[in-house]
């Protein structure tokens, strides 16, 4: 019976090490814009001016720099030292990175600690029929190590899942295949 109480809301838990655990999400935005700045790289130059301006519009990150791949360089610094920034402005850049990465016909990666932060903020901020759809539902990362919710599994990468909440992908997560089939 004593154990019941780790289980228990407000409990004795063993504790763990939360020293890197913060609000602030600059760190994470500024790898997503430096990932961005790659992409922009990347392309034509022809395009790549257009592309950066495009995600730094739907990124909402409008500053005072070049949208080029410098340009983006440097907004990943001045985002780095900058003011503090919450999960919303996470998620907005995700959202703009995954839009870029579509365009440019690259395939988006992005770390863990960020697919499943933009994944439990954007499952209760989602347009309602995106939410409904994981309502209900555990949601599980098949490739990033994470997951949240109760009730029968969903599953997807860590980006097909942010992509899909965060409206860019039509494709949900799905219940995964069960063993012996061959998933079609």
């Amino acid at each position: 019976m004593p154990d019941l109480g780790r289980f228990l809301p407000l409990s004795n838990r063993p504790g763990s090490d939360e020293s890197t655990v913060s609000r602030d999400r600059r760190e994470q935005i500024a790898g997503v814009v430096a990932s961005a700045a790659r992409i922009v790289a990347a392309t034509p130059p022809e395009q790549a001016s257009g592309l950066a301006e495009e995600f730094v519009s739907a990124a909402r990150l409008r500053e005072d720099v070049s949208p080029d791949e410098a340009g983006l360089l440097l907004l990943s610094t001045r985002v780095r030292e900058g003011r503090r920034r919450g999960i919303r402005s996470l998620s907005r850049v995700v959202r703009a990175y995954l839009l870029l990465a579509e365009s440019a016909g690259v395939t988006a990666q992005l770390p863990p600690a960020v697919t499943g932060a933009v994944a439990l903020y954007a499952a209760t901020t989602a347009p309602l029929p995106r939410r409904v759809v994981v309502a209900g539902h555990r949601v599980r990362a098949s490739d990033d190590g994470w997951e949240f919710g109760r009730g029968t599994r969903l599953e997807a990468t860590g980006v097909q899942i942010i992509a899909f909440l965060l409206a860019v992908s039509e494709q949900p997560p799905r219940p995964p295949a069960a063993p012996g089939t061959l998933g079609i």
